[in-house]
């Protein structure tokens, strides 16, 4: 006879050592005990007796059971083992469990980080750890489909930051291609959000073009009291035509200083190849000073706090404003379009010299681009040139108006 809701919560322990089992039909039983209440389902595979537990009440409810015991009906009649059927499901979860999100980025970090400079993998590790993790690092892999990554994207681009958005979209397929390839996924679902991050409106960094406004600047910053790292890196930025991000991230492994030349690696530029900048006299009378401060470590600007990491990406700029600058009239970015604009339209000097100098491409007559030792010379007086043209607008003497170019 087949078991009631009634009896299953009403039957209590006889006492037996071993239990005793109420059948509810189809070879389903309720086993008592004075642990507790049993499902449990007998059953013959392979000409041999076995029994599957399908839950303890009630927690599983008889209904309940009874589905479990009817879908392992449908793998029996299909040549399929149910106890084992239930042990790879099982073993499956905890391998999932296992492989969470963070777990595999984790490995993914570790495994890739010979790929990266040391900035960037903490960059990224950071990025990671503080945007990504906190909502769907707990999740199993095989769990996550676009919309979760998505969520992740869309709460950055809330906070405006688009770049670092869609960076975050792709270091996120960049995990899941991982886990693809050491078989802990099946597909990278970021294949499917292509064209669903927003871009942002491309950004116009503000900076001072006017020779007699460039003279104010000079002087604010040659009497600038703040931090020692902070005014050798406000001193340097209008002499290198370094990206911010390349400036404070300097090593001192780069820098010749007897030879004048400041050699970054391609893995810190935007253009991912080999930079020289050839050092003014100013520019290297600068880190002279700096080095005997600095020079015992890894960077040339170190943290405020840590000699381990570079200085914060902040700090040339909340200088400027310290000085009254604001980010729209100056910026630390801004320092290349200063040179760039006054070098070509007031000094005169040759445009791809000062393209070569800014890190951009420059491809010669037959579509090549040059290599990075590419008029090294000429590009050596140029900034020597330059370095002092920036002295005599500082001291106010030979200013030079901008000349209207030709139409």
């Amino acid at each position: 006879m087949a078991l009631t809701d009634t009896f299953v919560k009403q039957v209590k322990d006889t006492g037996k050592p071993a239990g005793t089992k109420y059948a509810d039909g189809g070879g389903m039983f309720l086993l008592v005990k004075a642990s507790g209440k049993y499902w449990r389902w007998d059953y013959t595979f392979a000409a041999k007796r076995k029994t599957l537990a399908l839950g303890v009440y009630p927690e599983v409810s008889l209904a309940k059971a009874r589905q479990r015991r009817d879908k392992a009906r449908e793998l029996l009649a299909d040549g399929i083992d149910p106890g084992i059927a239930k042990r790879e499901e099982k073993q499956a979860k905890a391998a999932a469990a296992g492989n969470t999100f963070e777990a595999v980025a984790e490995q993914w970090l570790k495994a890739t980080s010979a790929k990266r400079a040391a900035i960037t993998q903490d960059k990224v590790s950071t990025w990671l750890r503080k945007d990504v993790f906190p909502y769907i690092g707990k999740m199993p892999i095989t769990s996550i489909g676009p919309r979760d990554v998505l969520a992740v994207v869309r709460k950055m681009e809330a906070r405006g930051v688009f770049d670092s958005a869609k960076r975050i979209g792709q270091i996120c397929g960049q995990v899941f291609r991982y886990a693809v390839a050491e078989g802990t996924a099946e597909r990278d679902v970021t294949t499917d959000l292509r064209g669903a991050f927003q871009h942002a409106e491309k950004k116009h960094y503000a900076a001072i073009t006017d020779p007699a406004k460039l003279g104010e600047l000079l002087r604010s910053i040659h009497t600038y009291t703040g931090h020692t790292y902070s005014v050798a890196a406000l001193k340097l930025s209008p002499l290198v035509f370094l990206r911010p991000g390349e400036l404070r991230t300097g090593e001192w492994a780069e820098i010749d200083l007897e030879a004048a030349e400041w050699r970054i690696p391609g893995s810190k530029m935007k253009m991912k190849i080999d930079h020289i900048v050839p050092l003014s006299q100013q520019a290297v009378e600068i880190l002279r000073s700096l080095h005997p401060i600095t020079g015992h470590g890894r960077y040339v600007f170190p943290s405020l706090r840590t000699g381990e990491r570079p200085m914060s990406e902040n700090t040339v700029n909340a200088a400027l404003r310290s000085m009254g600058y604001s980010n729209e009239v100056h910026t630390a970015h801004g320092f290349r379009a200063t040179a760039r604009t006054i070098m070509d339209e007031v000094l005169g000097e040759r445009v791809d010299l000062i393209e070569h100098q800014l890190a951009h491409a420059v491809k010669d007559a037959n579509g090549r681009a040059y290599n990075r030792t590419a008029h090294l010379p000429a590009r050596r007086e140029m900034m020597q040139r330059w370095a002092d043209y920036l002295d005599k607008q500082r001291i106010g003497a030979d200013v030079v108006e901008i000349r209207a170019k030709a139409a």
